[in-house]
């Protein structure tokens, strides 16, 4: 059973409001088994609308439409659903005494405004909504499936749990689709896809690689007639996967990896100071984050100046002067500085150039040293990061994670250089 959402709002388009109702209603209709091929986002005009629903209803079994079915002028979807199936909206006494006994329990009179929503298509049955004034519409036509809800969550969450998934379920057979996130580090998107090329050809389940800035994630999606048989399905082929690519996976579905990392710590029952310069503190606040990290973290200092690398951390002026603060001289320093004044077991000391002023031929912006440094020793890697300043600094502070969540397994960075 395919689906199309139609999102309806001027505001959705102007970027006022973020369509959070879309992706909740795609994940409802995932776990029942209902693929959504298409998600429109049309503004408050009718035609536009009408255009919309005539589309959708030619090339999808369900369509849903959100918002525009309120009491104000530019709520149209109830007009522009009545144009699609060639029928009057007619006033509905029951929905108009609804209304009128809702807006008497608040000691006010129902407007001829509000008594908009009483009117409806004859063909379409109300969906009661519990939570607002807006009920919602039910069409069948030619084996198609027309819903209509409103837009606020917290009247639109609730009907499609309780109307509108328990009614396309009683037609899916129970047929359900699950999915798991894959989340690597350390790896870029295309080599990732190279190692795992046939199983993204692979019909069910699937495989997908998602880019995320600074990691990749791979998604597998099962469809089968039960969770237990999908979730089945989705194993074996991430049993696959990580038998390819294991070394660079690090977590699933929503786990960060700084997540990770502070538990990682935590197992070990180590802890960690940051040094940081061009990245100005998002490293900390990252791991800072994490309910907990607390336990393991012992704090950081933002060392953007010469001055502050020299008197916090203790990094030798003849270290700046010699090769620069943008060295790998500086970052070791940084990293052994941090740990020794703050008496943690692992130190990082991260220092670069986010731009997008302030490169030269011989050191361009996006350069970036970040020093790792534990009681066996200190490893600094060199990187060349892409994107705007935000890009760099986000793609420095998630290396730094990668490094540390890399040496915390290996047990230390002698073994770390070592591999």
């Amino acid at each position: 059973m395919t689906c199309e959402i139609i999102s309806i709002g001027t505001e959705l388009l102007l970027g006022q409001i973020v369509d959070t109702n879309a992706a909740f209603l795609s994940r409802q209709l995932a776990a029942i088994g209902v693929q959504v091929f298409w998600r429109t986002t049309v503004g408050d005009n009718r035609e536009r609308i009408v255009a919309a629903l005539q589309s959708a209803l030619a090339r999808a079994d369900v369509v849903i439409t959100i918002g525009g079915l309120g009491p104000t002028e530019d709520d149209l979807t109830r007009e522009a659903i009545a144009e699609v199936l060639g029928e009057p909206l007619e006033y509905d006494p029951e929905l108009g005494e609804h209304l009128k006994r809702l807006f008497a329990a608040r000691g006010r009179e129902a407007t001829p405004a509000q008594l908009r929503q009483a009117y409806r298509p004859p063909s379409a049955t109300p969906i009661p909504n519990p939570h607002g004034t807006a009920p919602g519409l039910r069409i069948v036509r030619d084996n198609h499936w027309l819903f209509a809800l409103p837009g606020p969550p917290n009247e639109f969450e609730p009907m499609v749990r309780e109307q509108v998934i328990p009614t396309l379920m009683s037609l899916t057979q129970g047929e359900v689709i699950r999915s798991r996130v894959l989340c690597l580090c350390g790896i870029g998107e295309a080599d990732a896809e190279a190692q795992v090329q046939d199983l993204v050809r692979s019909a069910n389940p699937t495989l997908a690689p998602l880019a995320k800035l600074g990691e990749v994630h791979l998604r597998i999606t099962a469809r089968a007639a039960s969770i237990d048989e999908a979730e089945q399905m989705i194993a074996q082929m991430e049993r696959t996967i990580r038998e390819r690519l294991g070394a660079y996976i690090y977590g699933t579905d929503d786990t960060t990896l700084e997540q990770v990392v502070v538990n990682l710590l935590r197992e070990h029952g180590q802890s960690l100071a940051t040094a940081e310069s061009c990245t100005g503190g998002l490293l900390s606040h990252r791991i800072t984050e994490v309910p907990g990290s607390s336990d393991v973290f012992i704090g950081g200092i933002v060392a953007y100046s010469n001055a502050v690398k020299q008197r916090e951390l203790g990094v030798p002026q003849e270290v700046l002067t010699e090769y620069g603060a943008v060295s790998e001289p500086t970052a070791r320093a940084m990293a052994e500085g941090v740990r020794a004044r703050l008496g943690s077991h692992w130190g990082i000391g991260i220092t670069g150039i986010a731009g997008p002023s302030g490169g030269t031929p011989e050191k361009p912006v996006g350069l970036v040293y970040i020093g790792l440094s534990d009681p066996t020793g200190t490893l600094v890697t060199r990187h060349l990061l892409l994107g705007d300043r935000q890009a760099v600094k986000w793609r420095a502070s998630q290396v730094a994670l990668t490094l540390l969540w890399r040496g915390i397994l290996k047990g230390g960075c002698a073994s770390l250089s070592q591999s």
